[in-house]
């Protein structure tokens, strides 16, 4: 069933003011969350209710946080996200970087003791919005990605993004996790009845994993194998992806002071908050370069790869930012999708927090 923009809005604000979220963060996670489902990154969108509810459960989350700038300098400031979710202090951080940068060129923001904050590529485009570049790095609270030539899980999917703006075309936005794939793209194949590629999940032994149940069984175990890093085997150069999560790791959790999963999880008790970071820097293009030449010679590189020749005509060059402007726009006229299975789990959620559920509509189109 596909369902409007303005119906997942009003559903997930109702949610989040029903845990105790104050209004003004409800706008901000609201807003971030919705933009992800529109721009067909389904995994981070509404779906992470279920996520945030068992969090919640755990007595992991602080609906009722105030970020707030803890250390700061000229081009610099720490921010804490007092235990809440990451969206509010995200924003925030991201604004304050862009803020920054406006007077010093250049502003670095980083953030600890916060949870989930969606999808990276939403605060890189807010910086690109404005005019700026964008960088973004955050750890996770998974430990699922298994460094080159190790037996076990040590890292999480680590996302990293940056964007950057044009004159004439959409900004460039990347967003990209430093694992060769997501653990819900392993779940999503198992739905499907489909084998793994090799080298999306390895055994302990170092050995392709091609069945979605057995990599999924394997998740979690310390000695179990798990998901690769970027690049998947060390044949085709998996440890460009492990260096990859571990600059991550170092820009986002190591700086700012959060933690390291799986040092964290030996002591980790229940209730006790996951301590997240996030990283966030914004560049001004004319601390660099006259007015609008950045933007123009941007726009001549990616005229360039739009007018390349493809492989197959029916499938053009695209560039970061390309796939998840067009799902935003079919989503806005048609709805956002969301399988039967995602829909019964919110309208449990709904249930729980005594509030209506409002994604239901007839099942044909979007309601």
């Amino acid at each position: 069933m596909n369902v409007s923009a303005e119906r997942i809005s009003r559903q997930i604000e109702s949610v989040l003011t029903a845990w105790g979220m104050e209004a003004e963060a409800v706008k901000t996670t609201v807003g971030v969350m919705t933009d992800t489902d529109l721009s067909g990154v389904d995994s981070h969108g509404i779906a992470m209710l279920t996520l945030y509810e068992e969090l919640r459960s755990r007595g992991q989350l602080n609906f009722r946080a105030h970020p707030k700038v803890v250390r700061e300098g000229p081009a610099s400031a720490l921010i804490d996200a007092d235990n809440g979710l990451g969206h509010p202090a995200g924003v925030m951080g991201m604004r304050l970087a862009v803020d920054k940068a406006r007077t010093a060129g250049v502003g670095v923001v980083s953030v600890f003791r916060s949870a989930h904050f969606g999808a990276a590529g939403y605060y890189a485009a807010i910086a690109a919005n404005e005019g700026f570049l964008g960088l973004v790095a955050s750890s996770a609270r998974g430990v699922l990605v298994v460094p080159t030539r190790a037996a076990g899980p040590l890292l999480g999917t680590n996302p990293l993004a940056f964007a950057a703006p044009a004159r004439r075309n959409r900004p460039f936005v990347l967003d990209m996790a430093t694992s060769t794939a997501a653990m819900n793209k392993v779940k999503a194949l198992g739905f499907k009845g489909r084998t793994l590629p090799a080298g999306w999940v390895l055994d302990e032994a170092g050995k392709p994993v091609t069945d979605p149940a057995d990599a999924m069984a394997r998740f979690g175990r310390a000695d179990a194998g798990g998901l690769t890093p970027l690049g998947g085997t060390q044949e085709m150069a998996s440890y460009k992806g492990y260096g990859l999560a571990m600059m991550v790791q170092i820009l986002a959790a190591t700086l700012s002071g959060a933690s390291f999963s799986p040092i964290r999880n030996r002591t980790q008790k229940a209730g006790e908050p996951d301590n997240i970071g996030h990283f966030f820097m914004a560049i001004d293009p004319k601390a660099f370069r006259p007015l609008g030449a950045f933007e123009d010679d941007l726009d001549a590189a990616i005229d360039l790869f739009h007018g390349a020749p493809a492989t197959d005509p029916d499938f053009p060059v695209l560039v970061a930012g390309d796939p998840e402007q067009k799902a935003r726009e079919i989503r806005l006229r048609e709805g956002v999708p969301i399988p039967s299975p995602l829909l019964e789990k919110i309208q449990g959620i709904c249930e729980r927090c005594g509030v209506a559920f409002v994604l239901k509509g007839d099942g044909a189109g979007k309601s």
